[in-house]
């Protein structure tokens, strides 16, 4: 394949006279010792943030880890706009969604979920001894998370959406 460079902007990929920026602003590795906690919290759940626009500058993703307890279960919540993808590492996850938490699917150890926006959903570790833990990632940086008046199948403890916007949990 021939690349015809004809433009005026200039490729010099990895010289030694090129741009230093990409060391510092180039790829980041955040270590699994290195996450952040001060994140939103849920009751019977712990989130960690490594990828976001405060760690990194990321602009449009959100990316963490969240464990979750055993039989620990959310309210029902939307994430607005937000699509997110879990990634299950160790244990069960089920999801129950639609408008009243109706529908339900089970996860384990090298699956995916995907939850697309506004779909009203709960959270839960299928497992009442062993935890949950998974990787997250959502399409924005924001903390999105809206408490829905609708009785879930699974009744969870109180589990409000604690965020910056919601600090004693929203509803």
């Amino acid at each position: 394949m021939t690349s015809n460079h004809s433009d005026n902007h200039s490729h010099d990929h990895g010289h030694p006279h090129s741009d230093v920026r990409w060391k510092h602003d180039g790829v980041r590795v955040i270590a699994a010792n290195q996450l952040d906690s001060n994140t939103a919290q849920t009751p019977g759940m712990d989130r960690r943030a490594a990828i976001n626009f405060a760690r990194v500058g990321a602009q449009k993703l959100w990316a963490g880890t969240v464990t979750i307890h055993a039989d620990a279960k959310t309210g029902a919540h939307h994430h607005g706009h937000l699509e997110s993808v879990i990634y299950v590492i160790r244990g069960r996850a089920r999801m129950r969604w639609g408008e009243h938490l109706e529908f339900t699917a089970e996860a384990g150890p090298g699956d995916f979920i995907y939850v697309p926006p506004y779909v009203p959903h709960q959270e839960i570790n299928a497992s009442a001894t062993e935890v949950l833990e998974c990787v997250l990632c959502r399409s924005d940086g924001e903390a999105v998370a809206v408490n829905l008046d609708i009785e879930p199948v699974e009744k969870p403890d109180t589990v409000l959406w604690v965020d910056p916007t919601h600090p004693h949990g929203g509803v």
